[in-house]
This record gives C-alpha cells, structure tokens and sequence, in this order.
C-alpha cells in the first residue's frame, strides 16, 4: 500500500492547480495564523536559498512544517507520516501540497528514495530528524534519514529551532491554543564526503553527522525557548 499511496501523492503534487493550491495555503497561514500567534522568525532568509536543500526542523506539533514553510518564498516539500494519507480528503490536500508518505518509526528507504529524486532535480525538503512527535524542548534520538539523503545528493541540511507550537496544538488535541511562536534558522551545515578514493560516505560519518545535527538543533532550541519567551 505505501508505494501505491507514495506513486498518487507524488503524481497530485505535480499538478499546477497543487501549486496555485499551496500558494493560497501559504498566503493564508501568513495573513492569519502568523498573526494569531505572533509568529518570529529568525535567519529564516536561509530557507530561500536556491538548489537542493534539506531542512531538519525540530517536531512538537502539526502545526511545524507548515510554519516552517511559510517562511519561504520557494515550495517546500516534506515527507508526512502515512496515515495521513489513507483518508480520502486529508490525503488529497498533503499530497497537493507536496507531502509523501513515509512509515515513521523506521528506516522507510523506498520514501527516502523519492525524497532523494526530488532532491536531486533541486527542491527543498522538510525532513523531520526526531521523525515522531516529541514532547518538550529536549532533542529526542535523531534518525539518519535526513544525514542519509545529504550524503546521497549532497544537498546541505538547515537545522531549525522552533518553540510554541507545542502549546498551540499540544499532541491528542485538535482545538488550537494561543501562543507565542518562535522558528530560529540555522546556517546550513555540509553535508559529509565521502574519503579521499573513496565513492560512497561510510556508516560512520553518516552517523557522526547525525550526532552533530542533533547538537545544532539544541543550541538552537534553546534560542527559539528564550526567543518566544521573550528573553
């Protein structure tokens, strides 16, 4: 079934009309929501850079990857867990907007691949290192997904801190909260090489990345905390 579902939403989000459809989303979101919740971005110029990017937010609510990528004048495109697309019209509006299916809570390759060619033509991607939902404002275990596809198309990956959403919708509810959002852009951190002779980046620097990624995103939690707080 994930293939099936990965193959619809990709041939949705090619659409024009997916397009015109993602513009009006994301001219709404920031006519309305970024008001409501007074919404601070900082560095957020970053993620207007051209060419393949990977951007690796942290993962507290629904609400990150579409702030995130109202922050942007490019299209953003993000991997979704797959349950979101087996209902008829949530699964029509996350493709058209340019999400794809992927299992969370394991090393899903087949949708790692089709970020990896969406990547390769030079689109930008949200993908989350946390995959799930976390609570607070500790970085939880990273996967290597996001390591994994900057080794394989060399795209560099832009950690991102982001406070409040989880206040705004806390996981298990579906009514909104008011609250103070802050997002904190990263500079974009080098994707790893692979050594001198060599044609593939090793196991090992993948995961080296990983652990460095991990310790970028709580540096910049922690600015996004004081940034939303006030301080």
């Amino acid at each position: 079934m994930s293939a099936e579902l990965r193959a619809v939403a990709l041939a949705r989000g090619e659409r024009r009309s997916s397009l015109w459809l993602y513009r009006f989303v994301r001219g709404t979101v920031r006519a309305v929501v970024h008001p409501l919740l007074r919404v601070q971005a900082r560095n957020a110029a970053v993620l207007d850079r051209p060419g393949p990017t990977i951007l690796a937010p942290v993962h507290r609510s629904h609400l990150d990857s579409v702030l995130v990528a109202c922050q942007s004048r490019r299209r953003i495109r993000a991997l979704g867990k797959e349950s979101l697309f087996t209902t008829p019209g949530v699964s029509y509006v996350c493709a058209a907007l340019g999400a794809i299916p992927v299992r969370r809570g394991e090393a899903d390759r087949d949708a790692l691949q089709a970020a990896r060619a969406l990547l390769d033509r030079g689109e930008s991607m949200i993908v989350f290192p946390e995959g799930a939902r976390r609570y607070g404002n500790e970085i939880g275990p990273l996967f290597d997904g996001a390591a994994w596809l900057a080794a394989r198309t060399g795209a560099p990956v832009v950690p991102i801190g982001i406070a409040g959403t989880e206040a705004v919708l806390p996981m298990g509810t579906k009514r909104p909260h008011r609250s103070r959002v802050a997002i904190v852009v990263g500079d974009p951190l080098t994707p790893p090489r692979p050594p001198d002779g060599k044609g593939r980046v090793t196991r090992q620097a993948i995961s080296q990345f990983t652990v460095e990624l991990g310790v970028e995103l709580a540096r910049l939690q922690a600015e996004a905390v004081d940034m939303a707080a006030g301080r």
